[in-house]
């Protein structure tokens, strides 16, 4: 968390975060034209810095490498320091900036994770574990490719979908359907890849929900902050978040019934959490 608020303390980083805020996924040179008064060299540096404390993320598509906000470290703040004071406050206000924002979608969601490859990719794919940080889902699957999987929240499907690609333990492509509600249920189906990259200690995961329509419900991607938040305190600590995403598996078969409603309603912060969004041409 230094690295964290060493970043955000200068205000010129500050102010490229903003600009990212404002329209993520930028090149270097789309950056440049909006901030006239520093010179190429200058925000090099400063995004070098922002990238170092994992506050901006970077894909490489063709032969432009884009640069997109990632707010897990902000949302791991959030959640250690301001959550217990403000949640309600700032559940209703992203909620009205969801409502606002107006992009075509695809999530990239990042987050370092003190842990092997072969224990995070337990976590994702082990029943009695994706419950404690899954909104209590009970995912099943036989994990091979073209299989299908099974979100069930007390005796009801509330998501389900295909494994498209897997490659264990550092690749999964699943196709994903929303069934919660009627609402969800009509925004069709969508995909949602996780990527397990070793970094020392440590790992990368890259979460990435893609091919969802324009203007999608924002039920279908916003829970997966508070997931990832989740999963990371559980195997790093082996405790639970106080968070509704891992608490609704102590609520038990009761509470496991409305458990994918749950996912998109107490997640729909998922600007203060750790997403990245992306125009499609």
């Amino acid at each position: 968390m230094d690295d964290v608020f060493k970043a955000l303390a200068d205000p010129t980083r500050r102010r490229l975060l903003d600009l990212l805020f404002k329209k993520d996924g930028q090149t270097l040179s789309a950056i440049e034209e909006r901030v006239a008064d520093m010179t190429r060299f200058g925000v090099m540096k400063h995004l070098r810095v922002l990238e170092e404390a994992g506050l901006v993320a970077t894909r490489r598509r063709g032969r432009e490498k884009l640069h997109y906000l990632n707010v897990v470290p902000i949302r791991l703040i959030h959640d250690r320091w301001v959550n217990k004071f403000a949640e309600r406050w700032a559940a209703t206000l992203n909620d009205l900036k969801r409502k606002l924002e107006d992009r075509s979608m695809e999530k990239v969601f990042e987050i370092y994770i003190k842990t092997t490859p072969e224990l995070l990719w337990k976590a994702i794919t082990d029943t009695e574990m994706r419950k404690k940080y899954n909104f209590g889902a009970t995912v099943t699957s036989d994990w091979t490719k073209g299989a299908r999987y099974q979100g069930m929240g007390g005796e009801a499907t509330i998501f389900d979908g295909q494994i498209l690609e897997i490659d264990p333990p550092r690749r999964l492509v699943q196709s994903f359907r929303a069934l919660w509600s009627e609402d969800v249920e009509n925004e069709g189906t969508s995909r949602v890849t996780w990527e397990i990259e070793p970094v020392g200690d440590s790992c990368l995961l890259k979460v990435t929900h893609d091919q969802l329509r324009e203007h999608a419900n924002t039920q279908i991607y916003g829970g997966w902050p508070m997931v990832l938040s989740g999963l990371k305190t559980l195997l790093e600590t082996g405790d639970m978040l106080t968070t509704p995403g891992s608490l609704r598996w102590l609520q038990g078969d009761r509470g496991q019934e409305d458990a994918g409603k749950r996912t998109a309603n107490d997640g729909t912060d998922s600007r203060q959490s750790t997403s990245r969004l992306s125009r499609k041409s």
